[in-house]
């Protein structure tokens, strides 16, 4: 018997939209920056973009970080964590210090941060560990835990 499973990524996550056929960066920016389109297909462009990969990539997804849409950001930040993409940790610092932002924003960017390991996220995420918002506080604590693990790992090759 056959079940309707949504199909699981390469990031072993099942995601809340296929990605894009089109494998054009230019195209996927285009379609995740757009207000107009329909928030499916932007989460498709999005997922499309994850799946490709590298800078071009990153800079198509950090700019749509300029989007209305909080739930956006959220999944922009959470993919960006999953590329583990050192190009994106400015992008995701941005996210985490604008006190304007979303607070379910800001918390993604600093998990995304955690998750990719890069030392260099490490100062901004101890300025925000203390944050007046609880979720984005823990958010840096778990983060701050999180990069120092990931460094390691990269760091021992032989587990």
């Amino acid at each position: 018997m056959t079940e309707n499973r949504p199909e699981r990524s390469e990031f072993d996550s099942v995601d809340p939209a296929p990605p894009s056929d089109d494998t054009r960066v230019s195209a996927l920016r285009m379609t995740i920056c757009n207000e107009d389109e329909k928030m499916f297909q932007r989460m498709r462009a999005l997922f499309a973009l994850r799946n490709i990969g590298g800078e071009d990539a990153v800079d198509a997804l950090a700019a749509a970080f300029e989007s209305k849409s909080a739930l956006l950001k959220h999944e922009i930040a959470y993919v960006m964590g999953q590329m583990q993409d050192s190009h994106a940790v400015p992008h995701l610092i941005d996210r985490l210090a604008d006190l304007d932002e979303d607070v379910m924003v800001r918390h993604e960017a600093a998990e995304a941060l955690g998750a990719i390991g890069d030392r260099t996220a490490l100062g901004v995420l101890e300025e925000f560990v203390d944050d007046e918002e609880i979720v984005v506080a823990e958010s840096c604590e778990v983060a701050l835990d999180l990069l120092e693990w990931v460094s390691s790992k990269r760091l021992n090759y032989s587990e």
